[in-house]
C-alpha cells in the first residue's frame, strides 16, 4: 500500500462516534503491519515548527496577530473542559455542525449492508469494524464544527436508502442523539464529548454509546472508539491523532474485533496505521486486520497465534473514495453532500443545521457575518433558556426520549436517549401528502426553538 498523499495531513477535528466501555482490554498489540512487511513513512513534525506555522498562516488559518490574541484568551482555560464553556472565534470553524458530523459516518454505510448479508460471523465483524474506521479519514479535519443549538436537528435522505435524524437533546452538557436505518441495519447513538484543553492541544474523550443492529439476524454490535488528540492548535500545523484501541463487540455472540490505532511518531512514523484481530467468544484470533485509517483496510484469516494461514492472502475490504483536490475545508465529496439540500427531505424541519445563518455565511466565505450570526444565535439560546425556566418549563426533545438507563464510561456516566419512532411516522406522513408547497427551502428561517416542529406549522 502506498503512502497517503501530503494533503491528507490537513483533515478532521474529532470523531462523534461514541460508545460504552468494553471490558475486553487484553488484545495482542503486536504490529500486524510489521508482520506482513507493510511499512510506510510520512514526513510530519509532530511538534510543529516555523515553516509549518508559516504555511498555516498562508492558508488563512491563523494570522500572527490572531494567533497571539487567541493564545492570551485561551491560557486561562488550560486543564479545563472547554466543550461548551468557551466562545470561540468563527475563523477556526468549518461550515458544518456536530449533528452533521454524526451523519458523516454514513458515507460507507454499504459496509454495514455487507455485514448484514454476510453469514460468516467473523467476516461480519470485518465489514462492520471497517465501517467504523472508515470515517476517520474525514474526521481528521482540523476545523471545528459548530456546537448545535438546543433543539437543532439534521436530516439526511437520498443516500443508500438511509433515513437519518439527529437532534441536540441537551445544551449543558452538550449532548446529541442520532438514529439511522435502511433495510439492512439500524444505528443509534447518544453522544457527549468531554475535552481537556492543554494549551497548544486538546484531548477529546468520547463519552457515549453507539449501537448497530443488523436486521437479518438481529445481531447487536457495540462500538467503543479510541480518544482523540488535536495537536498544535495555535502554534505549528494543526493535526489530529487517535492512538489507542477501537473495540467492536457482537453482544449477541460475544465475538469481537480489537483494532489498535498506532500513535504517530516523529516524522510521521506509524501515521494512520491500524492493526488488530477479530476474536471469537473464547478470545481466540480468527482474522487479522491491517491498513491505514487514511487509506484502506485489509484482512486475512489467521491461526491461533495470529499468524496468517498458509494458502490465504491479504484482501482489501475498504478503500477511501476519491476526494476533491485543494478543498478549502478539506471536505470529502460526501461532506459537501451533507451541506447540500439535495440530501434533504422535501419538507425540511426549520431546526435543520443546513439553515443555520452562521453556518451558511461561513460556507459562503463571509466570516464577519458568520461571527455576528453565531453570537446572535447563542444569545437567542440564552434568552430562550431564561424564558423557559421563568415559566417553569423543561426542554423535551422531539425525536428522542430520555431513558432511565445510565451507562458508565471511563470518563463519566452517560444518560441514554432512545429514538422514539416519531420521526419515521412524520416522514411517512409528509411523503404521503399531496398538498406540499415548499418553495425555496433555503428561504426557511432557522428556528430550533420550535423544538422539532414543522417549518410550515
Amino acid at each position: 500500500m502506498g503512502t497517503p498523499n501530503k494533503n491528507e495531513n490537513k483533515g478532521g477535528f474529532f470523531s462523534t462516534m461514541t460508545s460504552g466501555f468494553s471490558m475486553f482490554s487484553s488484545a495482542m498489540h503486536r504490529s500486524v503491519n510489521g508482520l506482513l512487511g507493510y511499512e510506510g513513512v510520512e514526513v510530519i513534525n509532530p511538534e510543529g515548527g516555523k515553516e509549518d506555522a508559516e504555511e498555516e498562516a498562508q492558508r488563512g488559518r491563523w494570522q500572527q496577530e490572531e494567533r497571539d490574541s487567541y493564545w492570551k484568551m485561551m491560557q486561562k482555560y488550560i486543564g479545563s473542559d472547554v466543550t461548551s464553556m468557551v466562545t470561540l472565534p468563527v475563523l477556526i470553524f468549518e461550515p458544518m455542525t456536530m449533528l452533521q458530523k454524526m451523519a458523516e459516518l454514513m458515507e460507507y454505510s454499504y459496509l454495514l449492508d455487507q455485514a448484514d448479508e454476510c453469514e460468516d460471523p467473523y467476516m461480519r465483524l470485518v465489514y462492520a469494524s471497517s465501517w467504523a474506521v472508515s470515517v476517520y479519514f474525514a474526521y481528521q479535519r482540523t476545523w471545528k464544527p459548530f456546537n448545535p443549538i438546543l433543539g437543532e436537528t439534521y436530516e439526511l435522505v437520498n443516500h443508500g436508502g438511509i433515513t437519518f435524524i439527529s437532534e441536540q437533546v441537551s445544551h449543558h452538557p452538550p449532548m446529541s442523539a442520532g438514529h439511522a436505518e435502511n433495510e439492512h441495519f439500524t444505528y443509534d447513538v447518544t453522544s457527549k464529548l468531554k475535552t481537556k484543553f492543554l494549551g497548544n492541544s486538546v484531548d477529546v474523550y468520547p463519552v457515549g454509546r453507539t449501537r448497530v443492529t443488523l436486521k437479518r439476524d438481529g445481531v447487536v454490535l457495540d462500538l467503543v472508539p479510541p480518544p482523540t488528540k488535536v495537536n498544535n492548535l495555535i502554534f505549528g500545523r494543526t493535526w489530529v491523532d487517535s492512538p489507542g484501541e477501537m473495540v467492536m463487540t457482537n453482544l449477541t455472540t460475544g465475538d469481537k474485533v480489537v483494532l489498535y490505532f498506532q500513535p504517530c511518531g516523529w516524522f510521521g512514523a506509524n501515521r494512520y496505521e491500524v492493526d488488530g484481530y477479530v476474536y471469537n467468544a473464547e478470545e481466540e484470533p480468527k482474522i487479522l486486520m491491517t491498513g491505514k485509517w487514511g487509506e484502506s483496510l485489509s484482512y486475512q484469516p489467521c491461526d491461533l497465534e495470529g499468524e496468517p494461514l498458509p494458502g490465504t492472502e491479504l484482501k482489501e475490504v475498504w478503500h477511501i473514495a476519491e476526494t476533491p483536490a485543494n478543498d478549502k475545508f478539506q471536505y470529502t465529496y460526501f461532506a459537501h453532500k451533507l451541506n447540500s439540500f439535495d440530501t434533504a427531505p422535501k419538507k425540511l424541519l426549520a431546526s435543520d443545521s443546513r439553515l443555520r445563518p452562521d453556518r451558511w455565511a461561513l460556507e459562503k466565505g463571509d466570516l464577519s457575518k458568520a461571527g455576528a450570526e453565531k453570537s446572535s444565535l447563542e444569545e437567542r439560546q440564552r434568552a430562550e433558556k431564561r424564558d423557559r425556566e421563568a415559566n417553569g418549563g423543561n426542554f423535551t426533545p422531539k425525536w428522542f426520549d430520555m431513558t432511565d438507563e445510565v451507562t458508565t464510561t471511563p470518563w463519566g456516566e452517560l444518560e441514554i436517549y432512545r429514538y422514539n419512532g416519531k420521526y419515521m411516522e412524520h416522514r411517512n406522513a409528509v411523503d404521503a401528502s399531496e398538498a406540499i408547497v415548499i418553495g425555496d427551502v433555503q428561504s426557511i428561517e432557522f428556528n430550533p426553538w420550535q423544538f422539532g416542529n414543522l417549518s410550515e406549522e
